[in-house]
């Protein structure tokens, strides 16, 4: 495909648009352009870009921070890629570069800033080699900026894909952004993206006291129901920030977004091993699995669209893990045959509902050493080690979900404060 000038696109948002302010969140106050389409709060160049001129910025980003371009005749350039939409996207890393916004430096989560790094590998700072400009890793030797990381940093610009999953640890990396710029005083800007899992809000809200780690902060369930956006106002608002400081944040929203029934298809996975739309509706009822000796397809052609092990007696797909540079190095049961179920691609084409429990229960009913079916991982992934409980003592799909309604209707209603969309 031949990618597009950017141009006309970039023009139309920054002198079509009006921004207002409000209660400190930039919100766009046009909600009709582009008729009824999907409009990415990175697109919405009015709200943010003008306060960002002459300021020294910093980005958090990755391989998901692009904007779609117009059609029309390639440019060249750098950044431009075809999205598995078949749309031409360019990253807003190189478009703010051509529009004069001075960035020094990038902040790149899990995965990286090109998202080439398999899940759980470390990241290392370097240089992005299509910018020239330095990568400091949040996923290395550190996951919150250090304050010198921070020196002369004006303004810090958040622009990941999030999936809408506690345990997906983008909003992890935004907690300590947020929390590193509010003790230096930078202010923040989120540019929201849509959730796929927004519609609903599902599993055990995790317990701060036993379970809290890099991949479950705060007090939520394993699917939140709110964009990154929506996040960023409910961490600053309810003082998860360390000693309660407050971060000075601006969120651009989407236009046009209506949460459960805005479908939205990733122009870019969002992380190596989650390549289709089928692999993230289907992730927080599979993530579970990594917490058991389960494969859920790392090191095949269907990564968490598949699951099952060896000697399974359960399903008729079969699959065989293997090493698979950039995406798993190392699978779990890495070079055996694995016996157990594929995932519809039906899945993929409707938004989710709610979590499937059904396929942890059938795989620890047909692992056989049942006393070694679930990790010390497993709690974390949970955020409680009650579920593992329950499961062991034999309690249906049903009777776990109704232990889960109170404290999901106390969050509903936590929540319901910081929701932007409809």
């Amino acid at each position: 495909m031949r990618c597009a000038c950017w141009i006309e696109s970039f023009l139309l948002c920054l002198f079509g648009l009006a921004a207002c302010g409000g209660d400190g969140y930039a919100v766009s106050a046009c909600r009709s352009w582009r008729g009824d389409s999907l409009v990415l709060g990175a697109e919405v160049f009015s709200a943010y870009l003008s306060d960002l001129k002459g300021k020294t910025v910093a980005v958090v980003s990755n391989q998901t921070g692009v904007v779609p371009v117009a059609d029309g005749k390639a440019l060249g350039g750098t950044g431009f890629i075809e999205g598995l939409d078949g749309r031409c996207y360019r990253h807003l890393v190189d478009v703010w570069l051509d529009s004069g916004l001075a960035i020094k430096k990038i902040f790149s989560p899990e995965h990286g800033f090109r998202g080439t790094a398999e899940a759980g590998a470390k990241v290392k700072s370097g240089v992005d080699v299509q910018t020239g400009l330095p990568v400091v890793s949040l996923y290395g030797s550190h996951k919150k900026p250090a304050p010198e990381d921070l020196q002369g940093i004006e303004a810090v610009v958040f622009d990941l894909q999030d999936v809408g999953v506690r345990f997906y640890t983008y909003v992890s990396t935004l907690h300590y952004v947020m929390e590193a710029c509010a003790e230096s005083g930078i202010p923040v800007w989120v540019l929201d993206r849509p959730n796929p899992h927004a519609g609903y809000i599902d599993g055990p809200v995790l317990d701060t006291v036993c379970c809290r780690s890099f991949v479950g902060l705060h007090p939520v369930p394993m699917v939140y129901g709110m964009t990154i956006g929506e996040y960023a106002r409910m961490i600053n608002g309810e003082g998860w920030l360390k000693n309660g400081v407050r971060c000075d944040l601006k969120v651009v929203p989407l236009v046009n977004y209506r949460r459960g029934s805005t479908r939205y298809v990733f122009p870019v996975p969002p992380s190596p091993n989650l390549r289709t739309m089928k692999a993230i509706h289907a992730y927080p009822s599979l993530c579970l699995f990594e917490g058991t000796p389960v494969s859920l397809g790392r090191g095949t052609s269907e990564p968490f669209s598949c699951f099952g092990f060896p000697g399974c007696t359960r399903g008729n797909y079969s699959f065989t893990p293997r090493a698979m540079a950039g995406l798993s190095e190392n699978p779990p049961c890495k070079n055996q045959v694995c016996t157990g179920f594929l995932l519809p691609d039906s899945i993929g084409r409707t938004l989710p509902q709610a979590l499937n429990l059904d396929y942890l229960l059938q795989m620890y009913a047909a692992w056989p050493q049942k006393e070694s079916f679930f990790t010390s991982f497993f709690a974390k992934l949970a955020g409680t080690p009650e579920l593992a409980a329950q499961i062991k003592r034999g309690e249906d799909a049903a009777t776990i979900r109704a232990s889960w309604q109170p404290a999901l209707r106390n969050f509903d209603t936590l929540r319901r404060k910081y929701l932007l969309y409809p």
